[in-house]
């Protein structure tokens, strides 16, 4: 149903650090770049960073990234541990979604709750 999203953080260079890391075992990667707003995808660009605008703050943010297997949400929580990244949930199995529901929540530099999921059994 979505295109893409863009969501708002307070230095690019630094959240694009983050994404950098974290979204590499998902297979995403930076694919457009503008001054100050980049664009990650695997084939176009879905996912946005762009700044606040001069008065505002970043806002609270869920999303999550389809990973392709429960070692690609593993890899996406240890890349996130390793920038220093709060972790909300470390990757494990939330029944209450459904019974094959795989993923892990971390927070990035501007309190986002970032998520890998994986939908399939292992």
């Amino acid at each position: 149903m979505l295109d893409h999203l863009s969501i708002q953080v307070r230095d690019v260079a630094a959240s694009a650090a983050f994404y950098d890391a974290v979204l590499a075992p998902l297979g995403g990667r930076r694919l457009l770049e503008f001054p100050n707003v980049i664009g990650y995808g695997r084939e176009r660009p879905e996912f946005w960073l762009g700044p606040t605008g001069a008065a505002d703050t970043a806002r609270e943010t869920h999303v999550a990234f389809t990973a392709d297997t429960r070692t690609a949400v593993r890899a996406f929580h240890d890349a996130a541990v390793a920038t220093n990244a709060e972790v909300l949930h470390a990757p494990r199995v939330w029944p209450e979604y459904h019974a094959t529901y795989f993923g892990a929540f971390v927070r990035d530099l501007d309190g986002n709750n970032v998520e890998a999921v994986w939908h399939k059994p292992e």
